[in-house]
């Protein structure tokens, strides 16, 4: 056995002296990969994963100080780590590619500023893509074998939607917005000015067509929110420049405003969530509260699923368990 023999040599290796500060023994293992006592102490040292605030790689990460629970969650880890390697290598690399750039915009980071920080944190970029490709497959093997078999029924939304009116009622109008600029120079002349105009027009039936509107943003726009794909934020209609306010009135939700001109230029601006006053009707958030309980059905259902299947087909080996199935 892993964990039997390893235990062994540490013991005669603690006879030596001096090494008993230094050694590292395997206090578990999950298909004969070792866990060490390093393992826990580094993750009571780095909680939050080895890239930090950037993302938060796996399941499940231990909270506790409680080194049987440390334990436990990185036993946990390991056995969700092997199982995903069955989705690893289903990957393309234009989905890592997605995620990365869903990384940055969460982080509103270009490119160059993530690698500058992976830097700092004395990580290489192929490392943290890595790392990324073992997310998205770990995120994949969730959806496959728990999200996916999620059923919420209208009947369960149209209760949730009455019993709880007061979540959802809305105070005051608020816009949620993101712009595209094609910015024209003090002083343009004619020429310049419908140049200008043409390209905004062009990029807007690109968007017409699927393109996405972050992507267009961030090729395209002027200002400077093109490095967060053109995100703005919050506005209340009397924050918003008349120009913009009277082009975004009449938009419902995911819509594109007609190209817009101000001194600074021409805008493409698109209503990411538009709340109005009052209490929506369901039609508008249904989809809102059924991916809102079928998230809180998926925590009792992943742990079903680890419990029942995850743990039956990997191989746990702790100092007071030979054999057997994790704690």
């Amino acid at each position: 056995m892993v964990v039997a023999a390893a235990i062994a040599a540490a013991a005669f290796a603690a006879s030596r002296p001096g090494y008993a500060e230094t050694i590292d023994s395997v206090v578990a293992a999950v298909d004969g990969t070792p866990i060490t006592s390093n393992d826990l102490k580094g993750a009571a040292a780095n909680p939050a994963g080895p890239l930090g605030n950037i993302a938060q790689p796996g399941f499940a990460v231990p909270t506790s100080d409680d080194p049987q629970e440390k334990l436990e969650a990185l036993i946990l880890q390991q056995m969700l780590d092997h199982e995903s390697l069955k989705y690893l290598e289903k990957l393309d690399e234009e989905q890592v590619d997605r995620y990365l750039q869903n990384v940055e915009e969460r982080n509103h980071l270009t490119d160059e500023q993530l690698r500058e920080q992976l830097k700092t944190q004395g990580i290489t970029y192929d490392a943290f893509r890595a790392n990324i490709r073992k997310q998205v497959a770990a995120m994949q093997m969730f959806d496959r074998e728990v999200r996916q078999k999620i059923v919420v029924p209208d009947s369960e939304v149209e209760a949730y939607y009455k019993s709880h009116q007061d979540e959802f009622g809305v105070s005051e109008e608020k816009y949620r917005l993101a712009q595209i600029l094609i910015a024209v120079p003090e002083g343009a002349t004619s020429e310049q000015t419908a140049e200008a105009r043409k390209k905004a027009e062009d990029i807007r039936k690109q968007a017409e067509k699927g393109a996405d509107f972050g992507e267009l943003a961030r090729q395209y726009s002027d200002d400077d929110s093109k490095s967060k794909g053109g995100e703005l934020g919050e506005f209340a209609p009397s924050e918003l420049n008349d120009q913009i306010a009277a082009a975004v009135a009449g938009l419902k939700t995911g819509e594109i405003s007609q190209v817009v001109q101000t001194k600074y230029g021409f805008h493409l601006v698109k209503v990411e969530q538009h709340d109005q006053p009052g209490v929506p009707q369901l039609a508008q958030i249904r989809e809102q509260i059924r991916d809102k309980l079928a998230s809180e059905k998926a925590k009792a259902a992943f742990q079903k699923w680890i419990d029942e299947k995850l743990r039956q087909q990997h191989f746990v080996e702790t100092p007071d368990q030979q054999a057997g199935t994790a704690p």
